[in-house]
């Protein structure tokens, strides 16, 4: 089995950092903002979850405290390795390497789709949307979290950081394909100093980090995300 799935999009943070990207995953959004605003719209008691870009598994176990089977898919093996070393007691839960626009799944064979910061990232994105249209069965939904760049210090610090993006553009690209918009205002909440430098040091250039460090004071960061969704 290679490495790498064929087609992957590299990510830069967990593939390189995984550890760190644990702390990340653990400071995000201590007040559940996002998984109330997907329970609103697609409950997943007794569903088939799938998680495209699993990662090292951190959200499978929440998922699989409702659901009937949950599936994760990472087009790195080391990760997905390190996703099955986590879930396995978990009966229901199947971890599986793959890239999001050749997802190892047969159609119309999955329920809700969460996809956090994998993959789906506005103009590009268009062949994992095909593949997702393909194993969702009527009925379902598929939510992708994605950073809102309009607002928040991490919005702030995003734009800072990557000049060219056009969030505009990121918009009208997920309207146009029928998606709805649910903006939230979500926080990281750090248990150190020391965590919170350690995870800006893996999402921006050093220089860029260390000066938002030193501009930022306290543990927690404000940090805006749009939950974009739709049903199938």
């Amino acid at each position: 089995m290679p490495e790498i799935a064929p087609g992957a999009v590299p990510s830069p943070n967990i593939w390189n950092t995984p550890q760190v990207y644990e702390i990340e995953n653990r400071a995000v959004d201590p007040d559940g903002l996002i998984e109330a605003a997907m329970r609103a719209e697609r409950p997943w008691t007794d569903a088939t979850v799938l998680d495209v870009g699993c990662g090292t598994g951190f959200h499978l176990p929440f998922f699989a405290r409702e659901a009937a089977r949950v599936i994760g898919v990472e087009p790195h093996a080391r990760l997905a390795a390190a996703a099955r070393r986590r879930v396995a007691d978990l009966p229901s839960v199947d971890v599986r390497v793959g890239a999001a626009q050749a997802l190892p799944l047969p159609d119309a064979s999955v329920d809700v789709v969460h996809a956090r910061w994998a993959y789906f990232f506005g103009p590009g994105c268009e062949p994992g949307l095909a593949e997702l249209d393909r194993v969702v069965r009527r009925g379902g939904a598929i939510f992708v979290i994605d950073n809102d760049a309009t607002r928040s210090t991490f919005g702030g610090w995003f734009r800072r950081w990557l000049t060219s993006y056009d969030p505009g553009r990121v918009e009208r690209f997920w309207t146009r394909r029928g998606f709805s918009r649910e903006p939230l205002l979500i926080r990281w909440s750090f248990g150190s100093r020391d965590d919170l430098a350690a995870v800006l040091r893996i999402e921006f250039p050093a220089e860029l980090a260390d000066r938002f460090l030193a501009e930022h004071d306290g543990l927690d960061v404000d940090y805006a995300v749009n939950l974009w969704w739709r049903r199938t």
